[in-house]
């Protein structure tokens, strides 16, 4: 492991991407908050957007207790799903138009409910949305390991990125960003945004196959079944 790296300079400005949902089945839960913002090389915030949107059906409460959004809220001072599904997603294409790679933390889960919220709606999906950041994938990878969870709170506190409003859409959006930046000064990153997009494929790959075999072999998985481990997009 290597210390004190110089970012790459194509780490030196960043998309961040986080959604808050209904909860946690990417083809059937829906967009609640959503953050679309762009970091410079020193972690600060210098463009941002938030979406507050009704998702057209109640929130449960254990996805309130998470987000603090509840049906209520939602449906008094939220904008029409379509809208905001449209909205992200446009402005997700924009930043990758610029060729900013986009940050997000376990990508496969906010791009895959973004795709799904989209053919929803007859929406244009992001097509192949690339080069994609994956603080997950990529701690997974350089600090196997390491022992403990992965969330994005605790791996905030492991690299020293405060993380003061869990589960905001926008506080974890700039946290992931943040824990991207301090990933690429602790491990030697490829050199270009998309040789790493390429390599967190098959790192995404590699651990769905790894926790598939402990999950059978603890008894939390049948011998047949496997976790998916396509990324960005789940199959």
């Amino acid at each position: 492991m290597t210390t004190g790296m110089p970012l790459p300079t194509w780490l030196t400005r960043v998309g961040v991407f986080d959604l808050e949902t209904t909860g946690v089945d990417v083809t059937e839960d829906r967009i609640v908050t959503a953050h679309v913002g762009v970091l410079d090389r020193h972690g600060r915030e210098i463009a941002a957007r938030d979406w507050l949107a009704d998702p057209g059906i109640p929130i449960p409460d254990g996805a309130a207790a998470v987000h603090g959004v509840t049906t209520a809220h939602a449906r008094q001072h939220g904008r029409p799903a379509r809208e905001v599904v449209a909205e992200v997603s446009e402005a997700l294409a924009m930043l990758f138009a610029q060729g900013l790679p986009i940050v997000a933390y376990n990508a496969s889960y906010d791009f895959s409910l973004l795709a799904h919220e989209a053919r929803r709606h007859g929406l244009p999906e992001l097509p192949d949305p690339q080069p994609v950041i994956d603080p997950l994938v990529i701690d997974k990878a350089h600090d196997r390991y390491r022992r403990g969870k992965r969330t994005l709170s605790v791996v905030a506190e492991h690299y020293a990125v405060p993380l003061d409003a869990a589960h905001e859409a926008s506080a974890d959006a700039v946290a992931a960003g943040r824990v991207a930046l301090a990933l690429a000064r602790e491990f030697r990153l490829p050199e270009t945004a998309v040789e790493l997009h390429a390599q967190q494929i098959g790192w995404a790959r590699a651990q769905a196959a790894s926790l598939t075999e402990y999950f059978i072999k603890v008894g939390r998985l049948d011998p047949d079944d496997s976790l998916d481990g396509s990324w960005p997009l789940r199959s």
